[in-house]
């Protein structure tokens, strides 16, 4: 009998440019400076600490286990100091430092280094470390405050957009009528004159550095528009506001700069488009029948988790590939 090994022919992406692991995420540490300066404009000096806290300790403690785990030194791709910016970005700006220091523990250690190490983790690092912040801190990671606190006496605590119901405004003939108007101004919403995270309330600050990807080709529009499409349609068939729930928590931030991770994203685009719809598909069902106002990180997560099987269903056939059914019947001839 003849044992023939299983190989998996598939064409692989071709690279056209010289670009590296460092340069693409330079480019991406650099679209995200206008969202570091959004937060910094609105809340403060403390949120630029927090996102400096949060670079410093996922470089110390990827320093820390590449050198327990006897592994070479790998902060010069700069992938830890991507972490700990989007980590800070899905942060409040009031989070107690050394809440946020777990979550880069477990972002760089746990999620990065014991699954491997760039390359080998099954889920966005960011994701999973404000998940369990989440999970864990559920009061310091749900209490936000209203811009331009810092330059009042007293911290004034304010929800989230999301969070916010639309309520009645007017009176006619039949009686009080639904809103009109949401809760939050159009424009706030756009700029980020709102509470939230340091990182998701400026909608412009994350377009910006949204388009810059898309500009250099760093990332494909298949994800985000296909996520931010997918939860506007959805909003709009049942009556909500689609223009409100996009600018609203932090859908812009997690389809443009986290779902379109490398690694934990799909290859093809029909694997992205896919992708896409699904965390959109979730985040929808989440905001609108969850516990949580918020759905995008749990959608992101659970997506990351089915990108394996994505890839398996949407893997391109090489021109002359034998068929498994056919693999399978010469196999048995040659035995």
């Amino acid at each position: 009998m003849i044992l023939l090994d299983k190989l998996i022919v598939s064409p692989s992406p071709h690279q056209k440019k010289p670009i590296t692991t460092t340069k693409v995420m330079l480019m991406v540490i650099i679209s995200l400076i206008p969202a570091i300066v959004a937060s910094t404009v609105f809340f403060g000096a403390k949120a630029l600490l927090l996102v400096a806290n949060c670079v410093a300790w996922c470089l110390i403690f990827e320093i820390a286990s590449r050198k327990i785990m006897k592994r070479s030194n790998t902060i010069t791709d700069l992938s830890a100091v991507v972490t700990g910016i989007l980590l800070a970005l899905n942060f409040p700006v009031t989070l107690p430092l050394w809440m946020s220091i777990i979550g880069c523990f477990v972002a760089i250690v746990i999620v990065k280094q014991l699954f491997g190490g760039l390359g080998q983790n099954f889920a966005n690092p960011a994701i999973v470390g404000r998940i369990v912040l989440m999970l864990s801190f559920t009061s310091e990671m749900t209490t936000w405050v209203k811009p331009f606190w810092y330059k009042t006496a007293d911290l004034t605590t304010s929800a989230t957009p999301l969070a916010m119901e639309w309520t009645t405004v007017y009176e006619s003939t039949s009686g009080f009528l639904p809103a009109t108007e949401p809760p939050v101004a159009y424009m706030d919403l756009f700029l980020g004159n709102v509470g939230g995270c340091i990182g998701e309330t400026s909608a412009l600050a994350l377009l910006i550095g949204g388009l810059f990807l898309l500009s250099t080709r760093i990332i494909t529009p298949a994800i985000p528009v296909t996520f931010i499409g997918t939860v506007a349609l959805l909003t709009a068939v049942t009556g909500g506001d689609p223009l409100y729930a996009v600018l609203s928590g932090g859908l812009i931030l997690g389809a443009f700069f986290m779902a379109t991770d490398y690694v934990t994203s799909p290859i093809t685009t029909k694997g992205k488009i896919i992708f896409g719809i699904g965390c959109g598909l979730i985040t929808f069902l989440i905001r609108t029948y969850g516990s949580y106002p918020e759905g995008v990180s749990f959608s992101i997560l659970l997506m990351n988790i089915l990108t394996p099987y994505i890839d398996k269903l949407t893997r391109t056939k090489p021109l002359g590939a034998i068929k498994p059914v056919r693999e399978k019947k010469e196999a048995k001839s040659n035995g």
